[in-house]
């Protein structure tokens, strides 16, 4: 299944856009897109961290990922 990723801050410069489609497993976990997201964009492990969010909460790496669903790439936020 194709899912579309939202990418914000540094994430954005590094995927080349602020929306990228990833193609994923039909039963895919939080877990298993980062692991496709820094195979295809090798600078996202060069952030110290990076969270995901599927329909505006945070989730964990073992969240299932279903079609339709917004998932969100957040950079480390700094500042003060």
């Amino acid at each position: 299944m194709k899912v579309n990723v939202l990418a914000f801050g540094i994430a954005r410069d590094i995927m080349g856009g602020s929306m990228v489609g990833v193609e994923v497993p039909n039963a895919c976990s939080i877990g298993v897109l980062k692991e496709l997201l820094t195979n295809s964009y090798p600078a996202l492990t060069r952030l110290s961290s990076f969270t995901i969010a599927v329909n505006g909460e945070y989730a964990l790496p073992d969240r299932a990922i279903k079609s339709g669903d917004e998932v969100a790439i957040i950079p480390p936020v700094s500042g003060g």
